[in-house]
């Protein structure tokens, strides 16, 4: 069991990291979307396998992965917003929307200054070498 967990893991760790570098480089609402659930899968598979983990360096993974997916979610929560605004009809030049888009610019921008944060401590070998993946 402890071998699929950790296969489970670095895999998913990979996955993430992969979708981390895509978000860095387009932050589109289906980058930021798939990097949403890389981080969902992998914080699921750290608590469901944490039992087979060394120590409980798990929880702080999955703290760091929480703050994470909240800048995440911030960019998500702004391109649900103005799709839905556009679905009622609202036009694109409307006053909400160009706010929308305004906070979304920001939200993307703080995203992408915590991947390069994320990338530049070499976060995944840590990781890995932490969970002894």
């Amino acid at each position: 069991m402890r071998d699929y967990a950790r296969l489970q893991t670095a895999t998913l760790l990979r996955r993430m990291a992969f979708q981390l570098n895509r978000a860095e480089r387009h932050t589109d609402a289906d980058s930021v979307h798939d990097l949403r659930v890389s981080i969902r899968r992998l914080s699921r598979c750290l608590r469901t396998f944490a039992p087979l983990y060394p120590d409980r360096y798990w929880k702080k993974i999955r703290r760091e992965l929480a703050a994470l997916m909240e800048s995440a979610g911030a960019v998500r929560d702004r391109d649900i917003s103005i799709e839905l605004l556009g679905q009622a009809g609202i036009s694109r030049r409307a006053a909400v929307i160009s706010r929308l888009g305004s906070e979304r610019r920001r939200a993307a921008r703080d995203l992408a200054l915590q991947i390069r944060r994320w990338k530049s401590h070499d976060t995944s070998r840590k990781w890995r070498s932490r969970l002894e993946l």
